[in-house]
């Protein structure tokens, strides 16, 4: 083939963090990659890419790109750098690292990743052995889904639940916490494929979204009670004997303690605590319960409070309290990871962690760095690859105090110079998709995907697995573990030996670009339509057999140790926010609005935030009001407005719109600081208190209060 002439298509996989996880074709023309489509043969992708695609050729080739690895010679933050080679920049990790070591032990080092890669190679878990090998603090990776992940396995175990793709069969549908038209796009066509074969579309949201305008109910609920609805929901389908007493008898444990519970939250007070009228609060649970099949698809967002993952709990049960799973379509989609027989052990290597290890969560980055929690050793060196926190995590402004730290040595892997990055003394240039191999861990579908490298990367930019083969390299790390070539990763990082990989293996990936993993059709897939939960129990478990608060391992680096340990209630309850009017009403004096910040249209968390066309496209930090909010203030449509609360402040452009209820104001998150008119962003008014369950995050549990700004 004469690549000056002909286009050469290459199969890939997208990389971000989003259940869709689509099929590429990469077109390369002369060595370059011009353009990225979707795989029409995919039976999600069906060729199309979102908005946050739509440009990814171009992607690889921005001029602020990371060429070299960088080190900085002006202030912390000051975005001086000057370009180092690799063998420069691994001696002053290696020598800084050591001396740490010497002085502090190796626990004075903490890694920070997250989701910024979605791969088995370069994602979550690709620096986990790694920093397990070193003897590092093991950072709790919390920033999403761990509250989720702890509640959902507590009641159903590690299932993969309900598949998107079942939804065309049912004929209920709720769609709760998610705004599946921005972030889940791939999977609404099916949603709306069910909704033309006559299915009721229900969405329960805060905000009158995207996605709750395509519904035909919108139920609008105060952010942080979502509990409180479940367990209403089972009080009156519990007392109007709506319940299948047949699946419960045989296939559930705890009833008796589950329906003394939901006693507890008549319609009445479930009115008050959610804001939705209690006729409506009988009328969805009658719906529910008597249109089989029932579906419901469970977004993060629900866990992003106090009582979080005792609200995902509470929506989990549901489905066994009715007896969906006994339906092709019927059922609870929470996160289907764990269908996939990924070697989890293999990856991360916990075997290295040295007992006694301690765990420092992401999401309390601010106070480790900032000396409030009193670590002993202190962190004095932080690893970021993956991740954004000046963006992402919250407390910003902690966590800006923390990395100006002097004696804080500070290595970032990344792609551009971001917020978090500008604070860095050692910058190391990353690769980007279309340059490296990897199988994208999907979170999604039941889809397995492989990507294949389009392109070679510029001359000093790495995968991550290539980046930790060097540091390790250097470490002195003889272990034959980096020895192997990415294809060997992949052949050892999971069991092609399972059932649910029969006739699939990277050879089969390498012509196809993905298969199905086997674990049941859409048309016919009824996973626990007899049972079959994995939990301790075999049952969906209405009173849990674990008692104590628990990381899942796999946001751990798979360690078992040190978990959070305290006593949770083994059976649903609704815990009211942290910060309300209801349970705080002296703050709410100062402070008397609640905000939710959602993730943005046009950015995927904060990538592409930089780039002018997604910029254009999400538009300028923006703050959604209600009318009466803005009225009471001297607020218009256009006014610039400063959001603050004790922990910080933002400021934006104000939008007028009735899609809120009174009393709650919308940011998107993922913009950077740097590009707003204040410096700062949503998340700099984000408490970092933990949710329940899993060390999650309380994103949507803030009290703020909002002023016009004078131009």
């Amino acid at each position: 083939m004469n690549a000056e002439i002909d286009t050469m298509i290459v199969r890939g996989a997208c990389p971000h963090d989003c259940p869709d996880t689509c099929a590429f074709e990469y077109h390369v023309k002369g060595g370059k990659l011009v353009e990225v489509t979707g795989d029409k043969n995919h039976p999600m992708t069906q060729g199309r890419l979102c908005v946050k695609l739509k440009d990814f050729a171009s992607h690889h080739y921005n001029p602020d790109r990371i060429l070299a690895p960088l080190k900085r010679v002006g202030p912390k933050g000051s975005r001086q750098f000057e370009p180092i080679t690799w063998d420069e920049a691994l001696a002053t990790i290696r020598d800084k690292w050591n001396g740490i070591i010497a002085e502090y032990g190796a626990q004075a080092i903490m890694p920070h990743a997250y989701l910024g890669h979605q791969g088995t190679l370069n994602g979550l878990t690709s620096g986990d052995a790694f920093f397990n090998r070193l003897g590092s603090t093991v950072a709790e990776k919390t920033y999403c889904e761990s509250g989720s992940s702890t509640a959902w396995i507590m009641t159903v175990g590690p299932s993969g639940g309900l598949d998107i793709e079942s939804f065309v069969h049912a004929k209920y549908i709720i769609v709760w916490g998610m705004n599946m038209t921005s972030t889940n796009i791939h999977g609404w066509p099916f949603i709306v494929k069910a909704q033309e074969a006559g299915a009721k579309i229900v969405v329960i949201d805060p905000v009158r979204t995207r996605t709750a305008k395509a519904a035909d109910w919108h139920v609008q609920i105060n952010p942080g009670t979502d509990g409180a609805l479940a367990l209403g929901m089972m009080n009156v389908i519990i007392a109007e004997d709506l319940v299948d007493h047949d699946y419960v008898e045989n296939y559930t444990l705890g009833y008796e303690e589950l329906k003394a519970r939901a006693a507890l939250f008549p319609p009445e007070r479930v009115s008050e605590i959610t804001g939705i009228p209690a006729e409506d609060i009988v009328t969805l649970a009658r719906e529910y319960a008597t249109t089989p099949p029932a579906a419901i698809r469970e977004g993060v967002a629900i866990e992003r409070s106090r009582g979080g993952g005792q609200a995902i709990r509470a929506i989990t049960c549901l489905p066994a309290l009715i007896g969906a799973w006994r339906h092709v379509g019927g059922g609870a989609m929470e996160m289907p990871i764990w269908e996939f027989p990924t070697n989890f052990d293999r990856i991360c290597r916990p075997d290295w962690i040295r007992p006694g290890t301690r765990v420092v969560n992401e999401l309390d980055l601010g106070a480790a760095l900032t000396g409030e929690l009193q670590l002993d050793p202190p962190i004095k060196s932080l690893f970021v690859y993956n991740s954004n926190p000046m963006s992402q995590a919250p407390a910003q402004a902690k966590i800006a105090r923390g990395l100006e730290r002097e004696d804080l040595f500070t290595v970032v892997s990344e792609l551009f110079i971001t917020d978090t990055a500008k604070y860095a003394d050692i910058i190391l240039p990353s690769a980007m998709q279309g340059e490296q191999l990897d199988i994208m861990v999907t979170w999604g579908h039941l889809y397995i995907s492989l990507n294949q490298p389009a392109i070679a990367p510029p001359p000093d930019c790495v995968p991550n697995v290539e980046m930790f083969r060097r540091l390790a390299k250097t470490m002195g790390f003889n272990d034959d573990y980096w020895d192997r070539t990415d294809w060997e990763m992949l052949q050892d990082f999971y069991d092609w030996n399972s059932p649910a990989l029969e006739g699939i293996t990277l050879e089969t990936l390498k012509a196809t670009g993905w298969a199905r993993i086997n674990v049941g059709l859409p048309h016919e897939r009824k996973p626990h339509a007899e049972g079959n939960f994995k939990t301790p129990s075999g049952k969906c478990e209405f009173k849990s057999s674990i008692t104590e608060n628990f990381v899942v391992p796999v946001w751990r680096s798979m360690y078992e140790g040190m978990q959070p340990g305290e006593p949770i209630d083994p059976v649903p309850d609704y815990v009211p926010p942290y910060e309300s009017r209801e349970t705080n009403p002296e703050l709410a004096k100062r402070f008397p609005l609640s905000i939710v910040s959602p993730k943005a249209h046009a950015f995927l968390n904060s990538q592409y935030a930089n780039e002018a066309p997604k910029q254009k496209r999400q538009g300028e930090q923006t703050v959604f009001m209600h009318p009466d909010d803005a009225a009471a203030r001297q607020i218009v449509t256009g006014s610039t407005v400063r959001v603050f609360n004790e922990r910080g402040h933002f400021d934006g452009r104000a939008e007028i719109v009735d899609a809120l209820m009174p009393g709650l104001v919308m940011a998107n998150l993922g913009h950077w600081p740097s590009f707003t008119t204040s410096g700062t962003a949503v998340n700099s008014i984000s408490s970092d208190a933990h949710c329940g369950m899993g060390m999650a995050g309380s994103y949507s549990d803030n009290l703020v209060q909002v002023e016009h700004v004078a131009a």
